[in-house]
């Protein structure tokens, strides 16, 4: 309060005063006046409370940057720990990355084996597409078809109905045809047999023909120019049996002598056959002749006799 609105007072504190030394010669200083002294040292008190209450900040100031820093520095040592852990965790994680990476190098170099075969599939796939196409097709074809078979499927019963009575008709025809050859097989036979019989039959007819040849000339020359009958001496009358040749005794000339020439060799009678045995006395021509010449005179007859029959017949109902 004393030094208001007073000049400050230099303070020098010992050192002398700036400037250009002057040459006044040195005077001994005055003593201080005591209420300079007090306004001095209250200046010094204000001011050393002001230093001291800047110090307690300071020192406040001080202690809350070391707790920020020892706070700081833990943050740090936590983040240092946090950080190799990550560091640790990334290079854990990148060593994965890698190893799948190299897992999946090793399958993408496996697997182009399966791409080339992806590709033969595909081919594959689509050549089966157009074969399925094809399928389909035929499907319906033959859907079409079976529709038609069903159709006509219906007239199955009618269709084996027929073809039983075919086959029935062809199994009488068969048997039909089995007899027939049958019966002809042995109409062959007996025809065979009739030819080889007829053949000897003509064989002998052409011995008894000689052997009557040269007995003609044998009783023309014994009996003169007179037609004589070995059974009666008389000229006209006839021998009751005939010549044995197959006309009666005593024709004449004009009658040939070994029968009609139309007349077949199965209409020989048994009397003719007995005569000719009784004039040459072959016994051997009856027992290989006379069977098979009766044989085909009974079935040359047989349709006459059959014919005969109906007629009676007939004649009989009417």
């Amino acid at each position: 309060m004393a030094g208001r609105n007073r000049y400050p007072r230099e303070n020098h504190r010992g050192y002398p005063p700036e400037g250009p030394p002057s040459r006044v010669p040195m005077s001994r200083p005055m003593p201080p006046h005591p209420i300079m002294l007090e306004e001095e040292l209250e200046i010094q008190h204000h001011e050393i409370r002001r230093l001291l209450g800047e110090n307690r900040r300071l020192v406040d100031d001080r202690i809350a940057l070391q707790q920020e820093l020892g706070a700081a520095r833990e943050e740090l040592r936590r983040m240092n720990i946090a950080i190799s852990d990550i560091q640790a965790e990334n290079e854990m994680h990148s060593r994965q990355l890698i190893e799948r990476g190299l897992k999946l190098e090793a399958d993408l170099r496996a697997t182009e084996p399966l791409k080339k075969e992806a590709a033969q599939l595909h081919g594959e796939i689509e050549r089966l597409n157009s074969i399925r196409h094809d399928l389909s097709g035929q499907v319906q074809t033959l859907t079409k078809d079976l529709t038609k078979l069903q159709a006509e499927n219906k007239q199955l019963p009618a269709l084996r109905a027929e073809v039983e009575g075919l086959h029935k008709e062809l199994m009488h025809a068969r048997v039909a045809i089995d007899y027939e050859k049958k019966a002809s097989a042995e109409l062959m036979d007996h025809k065979q047999s009739m030819e080889k019989n007829l053949v000897s039959m003509a064989r002998e007819v052409e011995k008894l023909r000689a052997e009557l040849t040269n007995s003609d000339s044998r009783s023309w020359g014994a009996g003169g120019s007179y037609r004589m009958n070995y059974g009666n001496p008389d000229g006209n009358y006839l021998r009751a049996y005939g010549d044995g040749y197959g006309r009666p005794m005593g024709a004449g000339d004009n009658v040939p002598l070994y029968g009609s020439s139309s007349t077949p060799w199965a209409e020989l009678s048994w009397l003719s056959v007995m005569q000719r045995v009784e004039v040459y006395g072959s016994s051997q021509f009856v027992f290989t002749s006379v069977d098979n010449v009766a044989m085909v005179w009974e079935k040359q007859k047989k349709p006459d006799r059959c014919r005969r029959r109906k007629k009676r017949r007939d004649g009989g109902g009417s």
